[in-house]
């Protein structure tokens, strides 16, 4: 079953490359500014400003998965994750919205640096499930469980 959508899906894609080729693009969605200005401070590796940034808007709005997600991996990526914490924001994100590719993504590393790797597959098969092409979600934290292993089995 799995076959047959990623065929129709590949069709429709390859129906509408014409269209595109021909100089329409695809519609974009509005950029969130308050996710932007998160994004910037993370791609600068400001971890502190992105947290900032994020429990601000948190407490404003706290049933955005994406603040969530976002929230946890910048407490994740920094110095000292509160992994407790962490884990709670990435659970949140998935309880607003249990198909959240990057929270299934993010969660799955979280737990390879927490050594539970069982816990990391179970979120590396929901993306698969998840995703009927490759995603960038899934093949990353298929590279990171991939890594995990070897590095596990070098011991």
């Amino acid at each position: 079953m799995k076959t047959i959508l990623k065929c129709l899906l590949f069709m429709a894609a390859a129906a509408a490359a014409p269209a595109w080729a021909a100089g329409d693009s695809p519609p974009e969605r509005p950029v969130d500014p308050v996710f932007g200005k998160a994004r910037a401070a993370i791609d600068g590796k400001d971890w502190k400003q992105a947290q900032d940034i994020l429990r601000e808007e948190l407490a404003k709005t706290p049933a955005n998965a994406d603040y969530h997600n976002l929230f946890a991996y910048a407490m994740r990526m920094g110095a000292n994750p509160p992994m407790e914490l962490v884990f709670r924001h990435y659970n949140e994100a998935l309880r607003l919205d249990a198909d959240h590719r990057g929270a299934h993504e993010y969660l799955g590393e979280a737990y390879l640096m927490s050594g539970n790797l069982e816990k990391a597959k179970e979120h590396l098969k929901v993306l698969d499930g998840l995703c009927f092409l490759p995603c960038k979600e899934y093949t990353t934290l298929k590279k990171a469980v991939v890594d995990y292993e070897a590095k596990r089995a070098q011991k």
